[in-house]
C-alpha cells in the first residue's frame, strides 16, 4: 500500500460472521474503527463528523450518527454546522493542527448543500490536508426522476451536482450499491492517510442506498491502524544532493509546509546548526525554526524579508524542503537571479522534487534532513556568507521593532501596530489563524513565530472566510492552546456563521475583527495594476458611479454580539492591548473589534520581489499605462530554471 499498512488487531472476527446494518450505519461504524499511528502515537483518524441535515442525508447518515451515539468504540462525535463550506474549513483546521494524522468527516444533503462543499474541498486539496466529504446523492433506483434538487443532464443519466467535487478531490466514488462501500471506504482511508496523495476525499452516497440494509462481513469493522510512510532517500540522490551542498559558496535552504507535515522541525534545526545553512521560510513553512534562531532569515518571496530575499538573489544553490515553489515563493520566477543557480528539492512528492529543474531528493522531510546531516558531517558553510546573512537578519528585526512600536498609546493603531500588540499578547503556544487580505503578507514578513504550530496562515488557496471555522478546528484539535482568528471586515462578512457553533459548543476562540472598510489588499493590488482601487471600498455610491462616498454604517461588533459572543471594542492602542488580554483570559468565545488607522508609512517591505498579475496592454488610463510599463519590466526579469 502507498499510504500505510492497515493492521487488524487480534482476535479477528469469526470467519463468515456478518452484521446487518444500513449502508450509512456501516459507514459510521467503519470510520469509528480507523486509526493512525506515527512516532508511537495512535489516534482515531476520523475524530468527529460535522453535518447539516436535509432530505438527502437525514434518514441515512443522520439516523446512523444518532444510533451510533457520541461515545464508545462504535460512536462518532457529531458537530452541528451552519454553512457547509465552513464545516470543511473547520475539518481542515483540525487536520493541519494534528499534523494530518487525524481529521473530521463532513456530511451534507444533496443539491446546494453538496455544492457548498466545493470551495472547502479545493482548499483542502491545494494544501494537501485530509478531509472526508459525505454528501448525499440522488436515488440510485430512480423511482421518480428528477427528485428534489437533482440536476438533469440530457447527455448523462448518472451525472449529479456531486460530480463538481471530482476535480477538487484526491479520491471520488459514488456508492450505487451497499456492497460497493467496502472497497470504496478502504480506498478513501488509504488516500486520507497517504502523505503524498492526501487531500479532500469524497464518497457520494445516494439517499436510498444510505438507508438500504446489507449483511456486512464482521471483519470490515475490525480496528485498522494506518501508519503513514516515512520514505528514506535514494542513496544516489542523497549523494548528489550532498555533493551540490558541499560545493556551494552561497547556499540557501527554503523551508516549506512539508517540514511541519513531517514533524521535521528538530531535524531541520540539527542540520542548520551542524552546517551553518541559512534558512528562509515560505508561508506554509513559517515557524519551521523559531524566529530568533541564528540561521533564521524569515519570509521569502513576494512577501519576504530583505534578509531572505537578498540571500535568495545571491544564492548559487537553493535547497527546497517540503515546498511546492508557488509564484509567491519564487516572486513569479524572478527571485533566484544568480547566474547558474541550482536547486535541490527534498520532497515526499516526486512532482515537487523535480520543479525548477532541481536535483530531486524524494523522501520524507524528516528522514531526508536526518540523512543529509549525516552525509554533510564536518561541512560548514562559508563564514563570510553566514555572517552576511546573520547581519541582514538582525537589521530586518530592527525594522520590525520600529513597525511594531506605537509611540502614542492613545492613538488608533495601524495594522502593523495591531500585529505588534498581538505579538505581545499571544503566549508561546497560542495559535494565530489567518488566510486572506493584506494581513497574510504583513504576517509573513513581520510575525515572530515561537512555536511550530503558532503560525496558521492558509495561503495555498488564500480563502476568505477560512479563519473563524478553522479556528474552531484548531481549538478542537488542541484544546490547551488559545486560538486567535484574525479577520478583516471583508472576510468576516463572507462567513461569520460558525461563531454560532462556537457559542453552542462552548468552543473558546478569540476572533480579532479588523475594520478597514473594504477589500484593502485587493484595493492596493488594483492601484498597482492601474485599476485605481475601483470597486474595492465599502462606501456609498457617489454621483460619479464609484464607491467613494461615506463609509457604510455597518456595525460588525454588534453583529458578533448578536450571534452570542462577548465583544470588546478597542479604539486606541492602549484599549487594544487591554481588550486582547481580557479576551485571552476569558472562559468563553470573546471577540475584539478594532478599526485600524491608515499607516503614516507602509509596513516594512522586503527586497523588491515581483508578483505577476497581468496588466492591460492598452488603456486610456495613464495609471494603467504606468502599471503596464512596470509589468513589462517584471516580465523581462523572469527566467526559466533549466
Amino acid at each position: 500500500m502507498t499510504a500505510a499498512s492497515p493492521e487488524a488487531p487480534e482476535p479477528p472476527a469469526a470467519p463468515g460472521a456478518t452484521v446487518r446494518l444500513t449502508t450509512a450505519q456501516a459507514l459510521v461504524r467503519f470510520l469509528a474503527h480507523q486509526f493512525t499511528e506515527r512516532d508511537g502515537h495512535r489516534q482515531r483518524l476520523i475524530a468527529a463528523c460535522w453535518g447539516i441535515f436535509g432530505h438527502g442525508n437525514v434518514a441515512g447518515l443522520g439516523q446512523a450518527l444518532r444510533q451510533a451515539g457520541q461515545d464508545g468504540p462504535d460512536g462518532m462525535p457529531f458537530l452541528q454546522g451552519r454553512n457547509e463550506q465552513a464545516m470543511v474549513h473547520a475539518a481542515v483546521g483540525f487536520a493541519r493542527q494534528r499534523g494530518r494524522a487525524a481529521t473530521h468527516a463532513v456530511t451534507t444533503s444533496i443539491g446546494p448543500g453538496a455544492t457548498n462543499l466545493v470551495t472547502g474541498a479545493a482548499l483542502a486539496t491545494v494544501n494537501r490536508l485530509p478531509v472526508l466529504l459525505l454528501p448525499g446523492d440522488v436515488f440510485a433506483t430512480r423511482p421518480a426522476d428528477p427528485v428534489l434538487q437533482q440536476l438533469e443532464s440530457p447527455s448523462s443519466g448518472d451525472l449529479t451536482v456531486n460530480d463538481a467535487l471530482r476535480p477538487v478531490s484526491r479520491y471520488f466514488d459514488r456508492i450505487w450499491r451497499p456492497e460497493m462501500l467496502i472497497d470504496a471506504a478502504l480506498h478513501a482511508v488509504r488516500v486520507l492517510t497517504d502523505p503524498v496523495d492526501t487531500g479532500a476525499v469524497t464518497l457520494a452516497v445516494p439517499q436510498d442506498v444510505q438507508a438500504e440494509a446489507y449483511d456486512w462481513p464482521a471483519e470490515f469493522f475490525a480496528d485498522r491502524v494506518w501508519r503513514p510512510r516515512r520514505p528514506q532517500p535514494d542513496a544516489g540522490e542523497l549523494a548528489r544532493a550532498a555533493e551540490l551542498i558541499r560545493g556551494a559558496r552561497r547556499p540557501l535552504l527554503v523551508a516549506g509546509g512539508g517540514v511541519h507535515h513531517s514533524g521535521a522541525e528538530r531535524a531541520l534545526a540539527a542540520l542548520v546548526e551542524a552546517t551553518g545553512l541559512p534558512v528562509a521560510e515560505t508561508q506554509a513553512g513559517k515557524g519551521s525554526l523559531p524566529w530568533d534562531h541564528p540561521a533564521q532569515l524569515g519570509a521569502v518571496g513576494h512577501t519576504g524579508t530583505t534578509a531572505a530575499n537578498d540571500a535568495a538573489g545571491r544564492a548559487d544553490l537553493v535547497i527546497g524542503v517540503g515546498t511546492r515553489w508557488t509564484d509567491f515563493s519564487t516572486a513569479s520566477a524572478t527571485l533566484f537571479g544568480a547566474p547558474g543557480v541550482r536547486f535541490v528539492n527534498l520532497n515526499i512528492a516526486a512532482p515537487d522534487a523535480h520543479k525548477l529543474a532541481g536535483e530531486p531528493l524524494v523522501a520524507d522531510a524528516r528522514s531526508g534532513l536526518e540523512q543529509l546531516t549525516a552525509q554533510l558531517a564536518g561541512h560548514r558553510v562559508d563564514r563570510e556568507h553566514r555572517e552576511l546573512c546573520a547581519a541582514s537578519a538582525r537589521a530586518w528585526q530592527r525594522l520590525v521593532d520600529r513597525a511594531y512600536h506605537a509611540p502614542d498609546p492613545a492613538a488608533r493603531p495601524t495594522q502593523t501596530q495591531l500585529l505588534g500588540v498581538l505579538q505581545e499578547t499571544l503566549g508561546e503556544r497560542d495559535v494565530l489563524v489567518n488566510a486572506a487580505g493584506s494581513l497574510p503578507g504583513d504576517l509573513h514578513r513581520l510575525w515572530r513565530a515561537r512555536d511550530p504550530r503558532q503560525y496558521h496562515v492558509e495561503y495555498g488557496y488564500s480563502c476568505m472566510g477560512y479563519e473563524i471555522p478553522a479556528a474552531l478546528g484548531v481549538r478542537l484539535a488542541d484544546p490547551d492552546r488559545e486560538v486567535f482568528a484574525l479577520v478583516g471586515d471583508g472576510t468576516y462578512l463572507m462567513m461569520p456563521t460558525e461563531l454560532v457553533t462556537a457559542v453552542q459548543e462552548h468552543i473558546k476562540i478569540i476572533p480579532v475583527l479588523v475594520q478597514n472598510h473594504g477589500y484593502a489588499s485587493i484595493g492596493a493590488l488594483s492601484e498597482a495594476v492601474g485599476a485605481e482601487r475601483y470597486g474595492t471600498a465599502y462606501r456609498y455610491r457617489a454621483p460619479d458611479g464609484g464607491y467613494t462616498g461615506d463609509p457604510l454604517p455597518v456595525d460588525l461588533a454588534a453583529n458578533m454580539a448578536s450571534l452570542g459572543l462577548d465583544v470588546l471594542r478597542a479604539d486606541t492602542v492602549e484599549q487594544l492591548r487591554a481588550a486582547l488580554r481580557a479576551a485571552r483570559a476569558a472562559d468563553r468565545p470573546t471577540a475584539v473589534y478594532v478599526e485600524t488607522a491608515p499607516a503614516a508609512a507602509p509596513a516594512p517591505d522586503g527586497a523588491p520581489a515581483w508578483w505577476e498579475v497581468p496588466v492591460a496592454e492598452v488603456s486610456t488610463l495613464e495609471s494603467t499605462a504606468q502599471a503596464r510599463r512596470a509589468y513589462d519590466d517584471g516580465k523581462r526579469r523572469q527566467r526559466r530554471h533549466l
